[in-house]
């Protein structure tokens, strides 16, 4: 964000009720509730015109929020001794296999303990600074809880040549994830534009405001009782949550998913379906993160040019998790 930028909204019924600083979270997700909290104390909100300190002050429909948020003072992202699961090195480039609950970069609330915090200590100063300085060497992302392969630049070079066949569609990237139902036909694709969700901002949607193309391409892997189905995705294009995205809007969500996921009767109808135990139900909906994993990646390398492809077994608390369908 900009110094003094500044933001006016209006209360729908979707925030309605809710405590300020909450309803203000989810208005502005980029930004931390405690920073807003903060905010809040230093006078910096109205609320239908008079100042408000108050964040535990619950908001009406039709309420009026204008605030200004200064721009956060970002420091350089500081070197951290966190274990990275390095499935190839070399002088260029490194593929590193996330784990669950790894946020990539420093942003809003991460400004530590994240996959360039880890890569600054491993890699000193070998990293591309194409990203700039919160984002050294990263090529690409993945949700924090989305697990798998991805690829790590160390010099300018291997940066601007991942990032072109990320361009030209030459970078490929295999996910595996575990949907609700069984979409038809068994091999398809979905074309859809994704942009940011008119009505929230913690979501993307295909009816958002100036998508951008996206197209995901799945086949299903295997199927479960007729209701659930194991499904790999490949990506063309790489929008914010697009499988995610793409699953829900052919009525096929993620199992797990906090954003995009099926409601709790739609796994529980589901299951009944499928002739399963109803506590299979249960830890379906349990699960504590959508199931999604970049399993695949392949590349060409982008200084010796030799062409090198990755994979990555399903991380155990998938595995585990599908082992309750036999």
């Amino acid at each position: 964000m900009q110094e003094g930028e500044y933001h006016q909204f209006v209360i729908s019924d979707e925030q309605s009720g809710k405590r300020l600083d909450k309803a203000l979270a989810e208005l502005l997700p980029d930004v931390s509730r405690s920073r807003l909290r903060g905010l809040i104390d230093d006078k910096a909100l109205t609320l239908n015109g008079l100042t408000c300190t108050e964040a535990s002050r619950k908001v009406a429909k039709g309420h009026t929020i204008e605030l200004n948020v200064p721009a956060p003072e970002e420091a350089e992202p500081e070197a951290e001794d966190i274990p990275l699961d390095i499935v190839f090195e070399d002088e260029h480039m490194l593929v590193i296999n996330k784990p669950v609950g790894l946020v990539v970069h420093p942003g809003a609330g991460n400004y530590t303990g994240t996959l360039v915090n880890a890569l600054l200590h491993h890699c000193k100063d070998e990293l591309s600074g194409i990203g700039g300085v919160m984002r050294p060497g990263i090529v690409h992302r993945l949700d924090k809880e989305t697990s798998g392969l991805m690829v790590v630049a160390k010099t300018d070079q291997a940066h601007s040549g991942l990032a072109a066949q990320l361009e030209d569609r030459s970078l490929s990237r295999i996910y595996t994830a575990l949907v609700v139902g069984v979409p038809v036909p068994m091999k398809g694709h979905v074309d859809m534009p994704i942009g940011r969700d008119p009505r929230n901002r913690l979501k993307m949607s295909i009816k958002g405001k100036n998508g951008k193309p996206a197209k995901t391409h799945y086949h299903i892997q295997k199927t479960y009782g007729d209701q659930f189905s194991l499904v790999k995705c490949t990506l063309e294009s790489g929008r914010t949550h697009q499988i995610r995205v793409h699953m829900q809007a052919i009525k096929h969500p993620l199992v797990g998913d906090p954003l995009y996921g099926p409601q709790d009767t739609a796994v529980r109808g589901a299951v009944k379906r499928a002739g399963f135990a109803p506590e299979i139900a249960e830890k379906l909906i349990k699960f504590p993160r959508q199931v999604l994993h970049a399993g695949s990646i392949g590349f060409i390398h982008p200084v010796t040019d030799v062409a090198m492809r990755y994979d990555a077994p399903l991380p155990d608390d998938i595995s585990k998790l599908l082992k309750i369908f036999n």
